[in-house]
């Protein structure tokens, strides 16, 4: 789709370790990253009949995503750009009749709602905001359309500057903060207002605010049958800040904004949704126990008496996105042993899985994903993907028939020879438990030879790997590697018990023990040159691996990626300390300095010896860039080989531009063949 003939010299720019390899063309490379293509969002209409989906590619020209809307006829497979341009496209949403399509676009300038008629194939901008947009929806007789946007409030100051004079050029003035929450990651520090919800009507016109107060109201919006109320989840407790696993089902009156409180439980009640009836409202509840894991249960409402009932009580899974089929089944997705899946739950609780694909909307790393929009007609369009390939629109039903719609990257991967992945399982050494792991073999694979191992460690830690497309291991895989990766405990998509197993030892000598025993189950193949074992990973990841090689001389060389080093620290400089310390933490870090310091890598620096690389965004606000810069001084302190890679402008998401994500690859490669013990 676009022009990619200057990749090359694009990515040979941005990775000058990387050294003079010969890559056969058939090979996934580097600048085969720019023409990686996937779909998010699919929507499907009313009737069944259609789908509009964002199609994500990459614009090599500025290095950055391209969303576009396209449509599929579900019964002839053919598809149609709605809009593909230069411009954004985002949150696609069918009006109830089926005959309209909002979305959000910066199609004339700035990202306003437009309404896209598909009979007379016209669009209308129907809103001039100076706030983005979210969580679109069209109300049940399509007339309305409400959504979440920021207002702004006034910002702090306590004195009162002097005048300056006419043509004086003075320092920009100083920010007052009063805030606890008061910086997000690739947002910087947060300004203020809080978000309200509006409505707007659907042929343009004027919005109107529903809620207000000093609170955010946010998420997903249902509307009532008789469109008269609009039911939401916010928290609006006095110091919201300071309990954000808190959160009730509101209603707000349209006619005079009256607000309703509906749930009063302890935790969060979130993502409402009514039956096509609108006699049975489903919401989705967590715990607030101090935990780093929750997981999230379905209710129902009885609307006419708000009596509630929580369905597959005893569960052991995550419920996501529960979506009316019927008056007496909802569609809804859960996690799996690294999988995805795709299932209906009854309202009696009865659970009857569609299939395990949903997959493919992160490029990068192997980790789960993926969506699904349910319709009255039974059909569900979602994202499937596989080991070897990103997100393409599928449909399904009950019946488990599925069809896939889409091929988006069969012109860039048919014919290239892609790593197999395999899946591995062991248990650990620690203490016995059983651990599932996954490892991707180089293209023209021979068992009877030795290959180079990666360990690629994943972040969260509460989140989980599996049998999904990776454009970041496909290409070590490519230069030769095996490439093995698993689901320590901690993971998700195990159930409660397994990821509670890492709470309060992140890290520890225990998740280390379930990546260590994983490269001797990988060693025990017989391919692997124990000569040649490397480590690797981001986040969560990046401080498993720092920890490891703390604990082990055995890597030949590691990359730590946007790691945290001092947890001390780290909790009181980095975005998100309000929630990790009182869910990953038994204290506060002044009352539990030795808790703090021994899940620290810095703790057990003195005895690294491992040659690291350190990767950081520059603009990092989750795992700040002092963080890496500590380790980095105390390896240089101690002769250590070490090289840190500063990504300008970069949050934490360090991959989120195609020429990011090609620079940390290329990089780590380098790093990896620097250290490479030739035979």
């Amino acid at each position: 789709m676009f022009i990619l003939k200057r990749a090359v010299m694009i990515a040979a720019l941005l990775t000058p370790l990387v050294p003079n390899l010969s890559v056969a063309a058939d090979l996934f490379q580097p600048k085969d990253i720019f023409s990686l293509e996937y779909a998010s969002d699919p929507q499907i209409s009313p009737d069944g009949k259609h789908i509009v989906y964002i199609r994500n590619s990459n614009d090599i020209m500025v290095d950055s995503k391209r969303r576009s809307l396209w449509l599929i006829d579900a019964k002839t497979k053919q598809q149609s750009p709605l809009f593909s341009d230069e411009k954004q496209y985002s949150q696609p949403r069918w009006s109830p009749d089926g005959s309209k399509i909002a979305f959000v676009s910066n199609l004339t300038g700035s990202y306003q709602i437009h309404v896209h008629y598909l009979k007379h194939n016209r669009t209308a901008q129907v809103s001039q905001l100076q706030q983005s947009v979210s969580n679109l929806t069209w109300s049940p007789d399509g007339k309305l359309l409400a959504f979440s946007a920021k207002v702004a409030g006034k910002a702090t100051s306590f004195a009162k500057m002097p005048a300056k004079p006419k043509g004086a050029k003075w320092a920009e003035p100083v920010v007052v903060i009063d805030k606890a929450y008061y910086q997000a990651d690739g947002r910087g520090l947060i300004k203020p207002g809080y978000n309200h919800i509006f409505v707007l009507p659907s042929d343009g016109g004027t919005p109107r605010q529903l809620t207000s107060g000093d609170f955010h109201h946010r998420g997903k919006m249902a509307w009532t049958s008789d469109g008269q109320a609009i039911v939401f989840s916010a928290n609006r407790i006095k110091d919201w800040e300071y309990k954000r696993l808190e959160g009730d089902l509101f209603q707000v009156s349209l006619k005079d904004g009256a607000l309703t409180q509906l749930t009063n439980e302890p935790g969060k009640e979130s993502t409402p949704a009514f039956s096509p009836n609108g006699k049975t409202l489903a919401y989705l509840s967590t715990s607030n126990a101090l935990n780093p894991y929750r997981n999230a249960k379905l209710n129902l409402m009885n609307w006419a008496n708000k009596s509630t009932k929580m369905i597959a009580k005893d569960f052991d899974r995550s419920i996501r996105s529960p979506q009316w089929l019927n008056n007496s089944s909802l569609a809804m997705s859960y996690d799996d042993f690294g999988k995805r899946k795709l299932a209906t739950i009854s309202t009696k609780g009865k659970i009857s899985d569609l299939n395990d694909n949903v997959s493919g909307t992160t490029m990068g790393r192997p980790y789960i994903s993926g969506e699904f929009s349910a319709s009255a007609s039974g059909k569900i369009a979602f994202t499937k993907g596989s080991t070897s390939r990103p997100a393409d629109v599928a449909l399904t039903s009950k019946s488990k028939k599925m069809t896939v719609l889409t091929q988006l990257n069969d012109d860039l991967l048919a014919h290239k020879s892609l790593g197999k992945v395999h899946e591995i399982n062991y248990k650990s050494s620690f203490d016995g438990e059983p651990i599932q792991g996954w490892y991707i073999t180089p293209p023209n694979f021979d068992p009877s030879k030795k290959y180079p191992l990666v360990l690629e460690i994943h972040g969260g830690p509460h989140l989980a790997y599996g049998p999904h497309f990776s454009a970041e291991l496909q290409r070590f895989a490519a230069q030769g590697y095996v490439v093995f990766y698993d689901n320590h405990r901690g993971s998700s998509s195990y159930g409660e018990r397994f990821a509670m197993l890492l709470k309060y030892k992140y890290s520890s000598k225990e998740d280390f023990a379930d990546h260590d025993s994983g490269v001797d189950a990988m060693l025990a193949l017989g391919f692997i040159d124990k000569d040649n074992l490397f480590i690797a990973g981001g986040s969560a990841g990046g401080i498993a691996t720092a920890y490891a090689i703390g604990l082990t001389d055995r890597f030949a060389a590691a990359v730590v990626v946007k790691p945290v080093i001092n947890w001390l620290s780290k909790v009181l400089t980095a975005d998100s300390g309000l929630g990790q310390i009182p869910t990953q933490f038994p204290g506060m870090p002044w009352d539990h300095v030795e808790h703090y310091w021994q899940r620290s890598p810095m703790s057990l620096v003195g005895n690294v010896t491992t040659p690291t690389m350190l990767i950081t965004g520059e603009q990092d606000l989750r795992t700040p860039m002092a963080q890496t810069e500590q380790y980095y001084q105390a390896l240089k302190l101690r002769k250590i080989d070490t090289a840190l890679v500063k990504v300008p402008g970069a949050p934490h998401g360090i991959a989120g531009k195609p020429s990011r994500m090609i620079a940390k690859i290329e990089n780590t490669l380098a790093w990896f063949e620097k250290y490479k013990n030739e035979k």
